[in-house]
């Protein structure tokens, strides 16, 4: 990649070799303990096998809009923040009992399949899932402290990791108290803030930036852009989960549905409902298994009451209070155009 241009697909191979090639010398040292640890070994190479690596970028242009250049030890400090993406993945799907995700069998499914022969095929599955993402979590460290990047660099951003943590294990502990309860905007806007939204897009510029040696208006500058901007992507994949295409997807539109998810989609249709929609509501959702009736209904409902326009709303004006903090930082051209460009991506897409 040039080093004062953007090139998304450039970027994304850079980082792609890097997760492929880590996490490949992992996973054959995994599989090297024990033959039977081959379909874990498998499922931690497929946990990195695709993406839009958003996250990465988002760490590698804090660094680089701080006045660093393009470094090849700083997209594999980048490329941890996909490896603290794949293990949400995991966990999310594993907390969700989602059966795809990207159109393939999510980790936990794919290993009950593996140990189909076994007793409680099901619960071995989700167990081995769940010590997966925890290892997803420790290789992300292990790739940022062996990035190549200079000690004291890793020393200043190191503590954002207990934050990035933090927040995102409170956001999902959030949803999982807040699901099938009544749906609040409120409540469902805080689940999009910590649940994804910081560690989608503040805590990796926060982090590039704190490797960088970025000073507190930047920073400060760097969580105005992010946090509305990670509150817009989820909100836009909410969207998606319902009305998206699931051959673009890659998941089943019934997911927040049969889940009874806290998603401000569900909460802005709550908040609109008269009594009698809200009682077909209730009968609708928390379904095993919502049949394509169920989804029309539900749709059909949320249309009429105008809820998706409300959340393309919401997204309109996150990005927009993106934009307008990411505008008073004056960034260098570069900078300004990729976080712009990324904006853009993270925003306007189909899945």
């Amino acid at each position: 990649m040039a080093s004062d241009r953007w090139d998304a697909s450039t970027f994304k191979a850079r980082v792609d070799e890097v997760l492929w090639r880590f996490v490949g010398a992992e996973a054959d040292r995994l599989a090297a303990i024990d033959a039977a640890l081959d379909p874990v070994a498998d499922q931690l190479r497929a946990a990195v096998v695709a993406g839009k690596r958003l996250r990465a970028a988002f760490c590698y242009w804090g660094w680089r809009a701080a006045g660093q250049p393009d470094s090849d030890a700083m997209v594999r400090a980048a490329a941890s923040m996909e490896l603290v993406h794949a293990a949400a993945v995991v966990h999310d799907d594993l907390i969700d009992d989602s059966p795809l995700r990207r159109g393939r069998p999510t980790v936990h499914m794919a290993l009950r399949s593996a140990v189909a022969g076994r007793p409680r095929a099901a619960h071995t599955g989700q167990a081995l899932a769940m010590l997966v993402g925890d290892l997803l979590m420790s290789l992300a460290g292990q790739l940022f402290a062996t990035s190549g990047l200079p000690a004291a660099y890793l020393g200043r951003a190191r503590p954002l990791w207990g934050t990035l943590a933090r927040e995102l294990i409170a956001g999902e502990c959030l949803e999982i108290l807040h699901t099938a309860g009544t749906p609040d905007v409120a409540a469902s806007l805080k689940v999009v803030r910590y649940k994804t939204a910081k560690y989608t897009v503040e805590q990796p510029l926060l982090i590039g930036g704190a490797l960088a040696g970025a000073g507190d208006r930047l920073c400060a500058g760097y969580s105005g852009y992010g946090v509305p901007l990670g509150e817009a992507f989820q909100l836009r994949d909410d969207l998606l989960g319902l009305f998206g295409d699931e051959r673009l997807t890659g998941k089943s539109a019934a997911d927040d549905l049969r889940g009874h998810r806290p998603t401000a989609l569900l909460a802005e249709t709550w908040c609109l409902a008269d009594d009698t929609e809200r009682e077909r509501l209730r009968a609708l959702l928390g379904r095993p298994d919502p049949d394509g009736e169920c989804l029309d209904t539900v749709r059909e409902l949320m249309r009429r009451l105008k809820a998706p326009d409300r959340v393309e709303t919401m997204i309109g004006e996150r990005v927009d209070a993106a934009l307008a903090a990411l505008d008073t930082l004056h960034l260098p051209a570069p900078s300004a155009e990729a976080l712009h460009a990324l904006a853009h991506s993270a925003t306007v897409r189909q899945y």
